[in-house]
C-alpha cells in the first residue's frame, strides 16, 4: 500500500516504479477523489502492458467494499489467456485516507486472505511541508506512523536544518521505519518490495532484517523523551523487549484486553514473541482491533531469543503497555509495579 498526504509525491514515486522491471507483473489500483486524474492518467499510459484500475471516492470510508470486490475479482477480471498474470498489487490511496480502515479490509476479508498477503505500507512525506502538515493533519500522522518504509521527498527544497527537523520528527513518530530520501520519485524498488514480516512462509532473512532495523532504532529511541503529544496527537512508538518467555494464554488474553479497551488507539503492533513451550518464535501483526493469525516460524532467525515488539499507539502510556503485559504474563514476583496494580484494577470494568 502506497500512502502519503496530498502533494507529498505518491504519484511521482509510482510513475517511477511502474517503469521498473520489478513491476512487470504488478496490478496498480489507484484511489482518487473525483472523476478526472491527470497524473494518474500518465501512470496508466507509461506502459502498454500495465493495468491500472481507478477507484473513485475514498478507500478509508465510502468504498472499502469496492476494494474488497476489486481484489477478489482481479485474478479473473484482468486475466490474460485465461490465467492470472500478476503477482503483485500496488494500492495507491488518496492523500486524505486514514490507512487503518484500509488495512482492516486487507486483513479481515477471508476471501482476500486466500489470494493475497500484505507486504508493506509505504508512506511518502514532503520534506518541505511535512512539519506543518503533521501539525494540522491527523491523517498524515497516521500514514507515517503505520508505515514500514518512509519516503522523504523534495529534500532538494529544504536546507540541512529543515531536513534534520523532519527526520527527528519521523524518528520520534516511527523509529522502526527506515527513511529513504527520494529525488524526483526515483527509488530502488528492491527497498520497497518483499519487506514484510508477515509471510506465513517467512524466510529467516526477512525476519532478521526487520529485527536489525527495529533493534537499531529502538536502541536510540527506546528512552526518547521528545514530547510527541504536542504535535502528533499523542501518537508514539514504543519498543518492548522481554528476556523471559511469555505465557501463551496470558499473552493472548493481554492482547484481547488491549484491543478490546484500547483498540482504537493501537494503530499498529508488530513483533516476534518468545512463548513458553514453543521451540520457535511467533510473529504477531495487528492494526487496531484486528490481528493476523499468529504465525510460528520454523526456527529462530538468530541466537537472540528475546521477545521484541513495536507498538504505534495514540494516547497510551508506554509504561502502561509494559506493566500490564508483564503483570499478566510473568506475575508480580518478576516485575516492579508499584502503584500499577491499583491502577489496572481501577480500570477494569465492574
Amino acid at each position: 500500500m502506497l500512502t502519503g498526504f496530498l502533494g507529498s509525491g505518491k504519484t511521482t514515486v509510482l510513475n517511477h516504479l511502474v517503469r521498473s522491471p520489478g513491476m512487470a507483473r504488478a496490478l496498480v489500483i489507484i484511489n482518487e477523489f473525483g472523476a478526472v486524474g491527470l497524473d494518474h492518467d500518465l501512470v496508466a499510459r507509461s506502459d502498454d502492458d500495465l493495468v491500472v484500475e481507478m477507484m473513485g471516492g475514498c478507500l478509508c470510508c465510502t468504498i472499502r467494499g469496492d476494494l474488497s470486490r476489486t481484489l477478489r475479482d482481479a485474478p479473473w477480471r484482468f486475466a490474460r489467456d485465461g490465467q492470472c498474470w500478476f503477482d503483485r498489487v500496488v494500492i495507491e490511496t488518496t492523500g486524505l485516507a486514514d490507512p487503518a480502515p484500509i488495512l482492516h479490509t486487507l486483513m479481515t476479508d477471508p476471501r482476500l486472505e486466500a489470494l493475497y498477503r500484505l507486504d508493506a505500507v509505504i508512506a511518502t512525506v514532503d520534506a518541505a511541508t511535512g512539519m506543518a502538515t503533521f501539525d494540522t493533519q491527523p491523517e498524515a500522522v497516521k500514514q507515517a506512523a503505520v508505515a514500514d518504509r518512509l519516503l522523504l521527498t523534495k529534500t532538494d527544497l529544504v536546507d540541512a536544518a529543515g531536513q534534520g527537523a523532519i527526520l527527528g520528527r519521523l524518528a520520534a513518530l516511527n523509529p522502526a521505519a527506515p527513511v529513504i530520501a527520494v529525488t524526483d520519485g526515483a527509488v530502488d524498488p528492491s527497498l520497497l518490495f518483499n519487506v514484510g514480516l508477515w509471510d506465513p512462509a517467512s524466510k529467516s532473512d526477512d525476519v532478521r532484517r526487520w529485527l536489525a532495523e527495529e533493534v537499531h532504532h529502538a536502541g536510540h529511541h527506546h528512552h526518547h523523551h521528545h514530547d510527541v503529544n504536542r504535535h502528533d496527537d499523542g501518537i508514539r512508538a514504543t519498543c518492548l523487549t522481554f528476556d523471559t518467555p511469555l505465557d501463551p494464554l496470558a499473552f493472548e488474553r493481554w492482547l484481547g484486553l488491549l484491543t478490546m479497551f484500547k483498540g482504537d488507539d493501537v494503530l499498529r503492533i508488530k513483533g516476534i514473541v518468545n512463548l513458553a513451550g514453543h521451540h520457535a518464535p511467533v510473529i504477531v501483526h495487528g492494526v487496531q482491533h484486528v490481528f493476523h493469525p499468529p504465525v510460528e516460524l520454523e526456527q529462530w532467525p538468530s541466537e537472540d531469543r528475546r521477545t521484541r515488539m513495536v507498538f504505534i499507539t495514540r494516547r497510551i502510556d508506554p509504561e502502561e503497555l509494559r506493566g500490564t503485559l508483564a503483570l499478566m504474563t510473568m506475575g508480580l514476583s518478576d516485575v516492579q509495579l508499584q502503584g500499577l496494580v491499583e491502577q489496572v484494577a481501577a480500570d477494569l470494568p465492574a
